[in-house]
């Protein structure tokens, strides 16, 4: 890359980084209040989160899965999965043709009182979202898949090490 094109990098790189640690802090706060909404630990909620995401996405997440996106071992994971199933907020089911493969599914009425937290959410957010060309949108959508790819890198170095 040409040194003029790396002029002031570092800064826009700085001022990036913070308005996505403030976003980042926000977001967790909004978890927090989801999970006081619903009456649950905070990391369950953000299992739920998850776990939903998954489903809007097409791909149901697997308990093992799961553990990795929220940095939990396998045997804290299964307890707050028991938590969340005696609850009746998820169900597990074997829908793979590998029987042993465990799926994670929210159930409908955990969906419903997602909806009702997070929709009053949706129009100014959509509003926001709507000033920026799709162009933009996807270029900004590139810069943090890259940026997270070279998060994942330095993440794997320093835990190879350490």
């Amino acid at each position: 890359m040409e040194e003029s094109a790396l002029e002031g990098a570092a800064e826009r790189r700085e001022l990036l980084v913070e308005a996505l640690r403030v976003y980042g802090g926000r977001y967790a706060e909004l978890s927090r209040s989801f999970a006081a909404h619903l009456g649950l630990y905070a990391t369950d909620a953000t299992a739920l989160l998850e776990i939903i995401a998954a489903e809007e996405r097409g791909a149901p997440i697997s308990p093992a899965r799961l553990g990795k996106r929220i940095l939990l071992s396998s045997g804290a994971t299964t307890s707050l999965l028991n938590r969340l199933e005696r609850a009746g907020h998820i169900v597990r089911s074997r829908e793979h043709s590998d029987r042993r493969v465990v799926t994670l599914r929210s159930s409908p009425h955990i969906q419903e009182r997602a909806d009702e937290f997070f929709r009053p959410l949706a129009a100014p957010m959509d509003a926001i979202v709507g000033r920026y060309p799709p162009e933009d949108l996807d270029r900004f959508r590139a810069l943090l898949a890259e940026m997270g790819t070279a998060m994942d890198s330095h993440l794997a170095r320093v835990n190879q090490d350490g």
